[in-house]
Order: structure tokens, then sequence, then C-alpha cells
């Protein structure tokens, strides 16, 4: 098995889907073997593209408020590891960004898990990362509302999108009685 560091060069030289992105290849994460808090999002934005920093948008402004963390805590890769489904932007669709890239998860997820082994809580972020953490939910709604199922170890969060805002309007008792417990949880494991 490869060390983390060596790992994490090979991912960021990663062309494995170059061909089908249309900015070009440009993996984003962030983990470490110390990390206790896993983000396992989507895939990066066209901001997060840009700039090489994971949930650097509004989304992000979003779950660091959700989570209860400032910047500096959230991008402490020591104690935070971000690895999305899909580490390179996908694109634009008709309707928002395009899903991750189906060939990234399988080549690389299984390959950082054993490094993660200090992980307290994991937050399965939007769609696609539950479908590869919660394969047995039915939708998004269904995987955010049944929280205490996993809990504490692993969470389903809504993506923190504003395109998600309607979701959060139809569904008052996320922030009101998730968020409080996500805070508190996510306080503890870091503090493990």
């Amino acid at each position: 098995m490869a060390s983390l560091p060596t790992l994490l060069r090979e991912i960021r030289a990663c062309t494995l889907c170059a061909a089908h992105l249309p900015h070009g290849p440009r993996p984003v994460l962030q983990a470490s073997e110390t990390a206790r808090l896993l983000i396992a999002g989507q895939a990066p934005g066209r901001k997060v593209h840009e700039s090489g920093i994971p949930f650097d948008d509004a989304s992000g402004e979003r779950l660091r408020d959700w989570l209860g963390l400032d910047r500096d805590t959230f991008y402490d890769a020591a104690r935070v590891a971000i690895v999305p489904m899909g580490f390179c932007y996908p694109g634009k669709g008709k309707s928002g960004d395009l899903p991750p890239r189906p060939e990234c998860a399988p080549a690389w997820q299984a390959k950082l898990a054993p490094h993660l082994r200090g992980i307290r809580l994991t937050l399965a972020v939007g769609q696609y990362a539950q479908a590869w953490h919660l394969p047995e939910a039915r939708s998004l709604t269904e995987a955010v509302a049944a929280w205490r199922a996993h809990w504490p170890r692993l969470l389903a969060l809504p993506h923190p999108s504003p395109r998600n805002n309607l979701w959060l309007k139809r569904n008052p008792w996320f922030e009101r009685e998730l968020v409080p417990a996500l805070r508190e949880r996510v306080a503890q494991a870091l503090a493990e």
C-alpha cells in the first residue's frame, strides 16, 4: 500500500477522465491520517476548480455554518478530510453542474479509505456521496431524514448549494433539529 502522501500526489496528477472534462483535470481534495471528520462531497464546482480549495464557494460557507466550523478548522487537513466522489470539476449541465465522473470513486476511494482510520464522523454530502456511503437509501430526503439510523458515525446531508434553498424551505426540521445535533457531534468528533 502506498503512503498517503504518495497516494495524494498520484490523485492530484490523475488524468483518468481528462477527455471528458471541459476545463481539464484539477483534482481537489484534502486528507490526513489524523483527520477525525470526513466530508464526502460530490465534485468540485467551477469556483473550486479555479481556486483549488475544496468548498471555496457559497456552498462551503453554508456547510461551515451547518458544522459550526471556522475556515481555519475546516481547512486543517490534520483534522478534516474532504474527499469528494469526483475530484475534478465535471462541467456545467442543463440544471447545474454535471454529476461526478463515474471513473473517479471506483479508482480512488478504496485506496484512500485505509489511510483514514482516525475518522470518527463521515458526512455524505449530496446524493452522489450518499449513493456511495448509503446505497440502501432511496432518496436524498429519506437519507437525511433517517439521520439517527447511522448516528454517530455517518450522517447524510443535503448539498449546501444555494440551489437547495427550496429543499431547505420544505424541510425546516433539518435546520431546527439536525443542524444543532450535527454541530455538537462535529465538535465531539474533532475533540476525540
